[in-house]
């Protein structure tokens, strides 16, 4: 029986799960960044990994990316009398 190599650590690939940041935006903004990245962009941080998908996410999960909200807030509609 061959041995089996121990589990691949993947916690530089997580996604954090912080209530007060979506996960969605944390996807967006790191697909942007690895965007950025694969058109000649100089990495933040100094890494060995040559795939631009997973610095971005490393450099978007420390808070090195910074980004702003677009777009308006929705606006809540107040219900309407019934008569």
């Amino acid at each position: 029986m061959a041995d089996k190599a121990p589990p691949r650590n993947n916690i530089h690939c997580t996604i954090p799960d912080d209530a007060e940041q979506s996960t969605y935006r944390f996807i967006i903004v790191a697909a942007k960044r690895a965007r950025q990245l694969q058109a000649g962009a100089r990495p933040v941080l100094p890494t060995s990994s040559k795939k631009p998908t997973v610095i971005a996410v490393e450099e978007v999960r420390r808070g090195l990316v910074k980004y702003s909200l677009t777009g308006e807030a929705p606006v809540e509609m107040e219900p309407e009398a019934v008569l």
